[in-house]
Parts: structure tokens; C-alpha cells; sequence
């Protein structure tokens, strides 16, 4: 055979693959993909969201959740929504948790839509401290006058005739509650303290969510019924040792923070108690940096916020403080009443959390309504609504059929693979982003790889991952050692051609 007849045949001939065939799907491991943020909810707000977005290289998701739970926040007992004006009512609070990766940026849109809330804060110290300074002398007074009627019971002592009362000027007064907007500390004693001055509500803000689903079960004075009645706004009652009891009329308090996808599994077992399902998840897909081109105008998200902060309130027929109910209007009480059927029939598809997410959303459908309607009141004024119109409950219903429903899916779906599929999908994204052709395993085990991998830095973690990517053709051993040396060979493994776009 001549050379140019070897190089045609060479050239016709079969390329055979050493490698398994790749498992394509392990990247995702069956992972519902982001979808993205609808923007017909937020209305005026929107183009803030997406210049924060802008800002902080990251989807308009996380921005536009910290809004609607620090608007909730605001207008919080305040205000209702009433699908029918008749008994059922939903007050204003949102629980929203930010998921994505260490390196997601997740903090800083948070950060930007929550700001105001402090300078909201720090504007009422300047009352406070006013109200503090009356409060002493008021305090100086009743002392004052405590020790006048003392005097007077001393000299009617051994006299006939009853004891003269004591004169309500001469009651100490309790002491003025300082404005709070945005607390972290998530103990229900001290959101309990908080709520007695705010009685609104407030926003309890944890960069790391993780801590707070922990406090569910930590606490003897009962975590998890103390949450579940700060996400219904009930009348709720805390019995302090030594300290009595503390009343809480409005026990309303809207949640965010942000979490990573790992951490979040744990919390998902076991957790159908109605308590996590009732939780808003946004898991955008991450953006590689950028940089920013437009300045964030924060100048009409401060006025709106300002705006749901004034927000007066009812009254009762006894003259008492109340929430003022706002009822859909009549078109949009028939599309809700249609789309309340629909949902019905479908929230068993799926898992049970998410068959848990989907019965609870006629509730979060209102609210978010509500948040939707006094958002258009906030921004572009006029008169304060009286209804919730059918453009926002329209917006709300397409908002959790479009988003909230996808995203739960995701969440929930993620939870329900094996921990040792989650670090094997990990170790494969991870090997495709940085395009590496071999991998080691003590050395992703090290920096600068270990803060990226913390789930599989866990003891037999980073064994079963591989296990599991060998077995899906990802990889495989190239164990070597450095020319004569003795003792434990390198365990390198080489990276399956096909994983980044080759030929395997």
C-alpha cells in the first residue's frame, strides 16, 4: 500500500471514541431552567429594578423581589386585600428568598432596594429622641404627683372613709418605641419588642437566609407557630420569664434574604408544615461581570416608599386603630374566582412542596395585588385606591403563573435529587466554566477552588462526585506518579473532550 493510498484510507476511516459516551445531562441533572422576571407587577418601579440590575451585573430577579417585600413591609396591617369584601382577607406580607451560587452577587441588589428603608428609619430618630426628652419629664411629673397623693393617703391614715384613688397623671407612662423599619434579629422575643411600637410591621432582612430557617426549631418559645402567625398577621401573645406577657395585635412581618442552592436542601425536608411553601423564590441565572452604564436614580423609589410609610390607618366602630380592606373590583373578582378554580386543579402536579406552594397561592395572588395596585398610587399619586383593579390583580395572577410557580418548581426539583447527583452536577458546571482538561482532586480541595465547591468539601463528598461523573463519562483516572518517586500516586483525572465542545 502506497502512502497516499494509507492517508486516503485513514481519511474514510471510522473514528472510534476511548471515552463512554457523555451524559449531557449532568450539568443540569434535571434542573427546571431559570425563567425570566415578568415586569407588568411593578409598574413605575420597574425601571429602577433593571437600572439596579444594571449596576450590579446581575438579572432584574433579586432587585425586584427586594422591592416587593420592603414595599409589603411598608404597608404591612395597614392595608388588606378582600377577594369578595365579604370575610376572607390578606394582609400585606411577603416572605422572599434570593437563591444563587456564592459568587451570584445576590447581596447588592437586596442592599439597593432596601437602603431607603434606613434613611426612612434615621429620619424618625430625630422624633424619637424629641418624644424621649417628653417622655422624662413627663416620667419627672408623675413622680411628682405620686408622691402628693402619698402625702394625701398618709394624712386620711386612721380617718374614716375609703382611700382616695390614685390619679392617672401619676402613673409613670410607658416609655416611646423607636421607629424600626428593618430589623435582623429574628428571635420571636425580639421581633415581638419591636412590633409593640410598630405595630404596621417591619422587615426582618438576613443576607443569610440560612439563619433564619434554622430559628424555626431553636427556640423553646416556639419558633415556627410564632412565624406562622407573622406571615398571617395574627393577634399573637409571648410569655416572657419574669418579664410577662407581651400582646402583639398585628404580629406581621415581611421576610428577605438570599441563600445558596445547597444550603436551602436542608431546609426542604420535612418542611410541608405549610411554613416554607409559603416562601417567594427567585433563582435567576447567574451574569458574568459587566460593566455598569447607567447611574441608579433611587430619587422616586425613596418618594414611594415614603408615600406607603404615611399610610394612615382605619378605624373600628369603637374608634380603635384598624387595617382599611380594599376588595377586588367586580371584573376582577370574576377572573379571580375563575382562576382560583384552574389553580385548584392543578396544584396537586408535582411534588407535595410544591403542591403545598401552588394551594397557597390564591393568598399570595392577593397580596401581591395589593402591593401591585398601591405601588401605580405610590409613584404616579391621585387619590388612594378604594378597590384593587383587574390590571393589577391581572399582573399579580400572571406574575405567579409565569414566575412564582416555575421558580418553586426549580427549588423543589433541585431539592428532590440526591445529594451526591447535586455535587456531581456542581463538579460538572464547574469543570465547563473554567474549561479544564484534567482535574485533581486534592487540589479542588485547596484554594481558589474550595470556596466554589463548599458542598463537596464535605467528608466523602468530593469521592462521590467523582464516582458519579466517572460514571457518566465526564472524566476518568490518569493516576501518575513523578518519575521513580514511591508512596501515593496523583489523582488526576482527565476531562472527557466531548464535556468542552471537542472530540472525544
Amino acid at each position: 500500500m502506497t502512502a497516499a493510498t494509507m492517508k486516503d484510507a485513514f481519511s474514510r476511516a471510522e473514528v472510534v471514541s476511548i471515552w463512554p459516551k457523555l451524559d449531557r445531562t449532568l450539568v443540569n441533572n434535571g434542573r427546571r431552567p431559570a425563567v425570566d422576571m415578568p415586569p407588568h407587577l411593578f409598574g413605575a418601579v420597574w425601571d429602577v429594578i433593571l437600572q439596579v440590575a444594571d449596576a450590579t451585573a446581575t438579572k432584574p430577579d433579586y432587585a425586584a423581589i427586594a422591592y416587593l417585600t420592603a414595599a409589603a413591609s411598608l404597608i404591612g396591617g395597614k392595608r388588606r386585600a378582600s377577594p369578595y369584601g365579604l370575610d376572607w382577607s390578606e394582609p400585606c406580607i411577603l416572605w422572599c428568598a434570593a437563591l444563587g451560587d456564592p459568587s451570584s452577587r445576590k447581596s447588592a441588589p437586596l442592599d439597593h432596594m432596601t437602603k431607603p428603608l434606613w434613611a426612612l428609619q434615621d429620619a424618625a430618630k430625630e422624633e424619637h429622641d424629641e418624644r424621649k426628652r417628653e417622655y422624662a419629664a413627663e416620667v419627672e411629673r408623675a413622680k411628682v404627683e405620686r408622691i402628693a397623693w402619698q402625702d394625701e393617703v398618709k394624712q386620711l391614715a386612721g380617718s374614716p372613709g375609703g382611700t382616695p384613688p390614685m390619679p392617672t397623671i401619676a402613673v409613670e407612662p410607658e416609655p416611646p418605641r423607636e421607629r424600626r423599619t428593618v430589623i435582623s434579629d429574628a428571635t420571636p422575643e425580639a421581633v415581638a419588642d419591636v412590633l409593640v411600637g410598630n405595630p404596621q410591621g417591619v422587615l426582618c432582612y438576613n443576607d443569610e437566609l440560612a439563619g433564619w430557617l434554622e430559628s424555626f426549631d431553636r427556640y423553646t418559645s416556639g419558633g415556627r407557630p410564632f412565624w406562622l402567625s407573622a406571615y398571617g398577621g395574627r393577634p399573637h401573645a409571648i410569655t416572657r420569664k419574669g418579664a410577662g406577657t407581651i400582646h402583639i395585635p398585628f404580629n406581621g412581618v415581611s421576610v428577605l434574604g438570599s441563600i445558596q442552592p445547597d444550603k436551602v436542601v436542608d431546609h426542604l425536608d420535612g418542611a410541608n408544615d405549610g411554613l416554607v411553601p409559603r416562601i417567594l423564590w427567585a433563582w435567576p441565572d447567574k451574569l458574568p461581570p459587566r460593566p455598569q452604564t447607567v447611574r441608579v436614580d433611587r430619587t422616586a423609589l425613596e418618594a414611594a416608599y415614603s408615600r406607603l410609610d404615611h399610610l394612615g390607618w382605619g378605624e373600628d366602630e369603637a374608634g380603635n386603630p384598624c387595617a382599611k380592606v380594599l376588595r377586588l373590583d367586580d371584573d376582577a373578582r370574576d377572573v379571580f374566582s375563575e382562576w382560583e378554580i384552574s389553580n385548584a386543579a392543578n396544584d396537586g402536579e408535582g411534588s407535595s412542596l410544591f403542591a403545598s406552594f401552588a394551594g397557597k397561592l390564591g393568598g399570595l395572588v392577593l397580596r401581591l395585588a395589593l402591593v401591585a395596585e398601591l405601588t401605580d398610587w405610590a409613584f404616579n399619586g391621585g387619590g388612594e385606591p378604594a378597590t384593587i383593579s383587574l390590571r393589577s390583580l391581572s399582573a399579580a395572577i400572571a406574575f405567579c403563573e409565569d414566575y412564582a410557580k416555575p421558580m418553586a418548581q426549580r427549588v423543589y426539583g433541585d431539592a428532590a435529587v440526591s445529594s451526591e447527583d447535586r455535587n456531581a452536577s456542581l463538579l460538572a458546571r464547574y469543570i465547563v466554566k473554567n474549561g479544564f482538561r484534567t482535574v485533581n482532586m486534592r487540589e479542588l480541595r485547596q484554594h481558589p477552588h474550595k470556596g466554589h465547591l463548599k458542598p463537596l468539601q464535605a467528608k466523602g463528598a468530593m469521592d462521590a462526585a467523582f464516582e458519579v461523573a466517572q460514571d457518566a463519562g465526564w472524566i476518568r483516572p490518569a493516576f501518575s506518579r513523578d518519575g521513580d518517586t514511591v508512596g501515593q500516586p496523583r489523582k488526576d483525572y482527565d476531562v472527557n473532550p466531548a464535556a468542552l465542545g471537542g472530540a472525544a
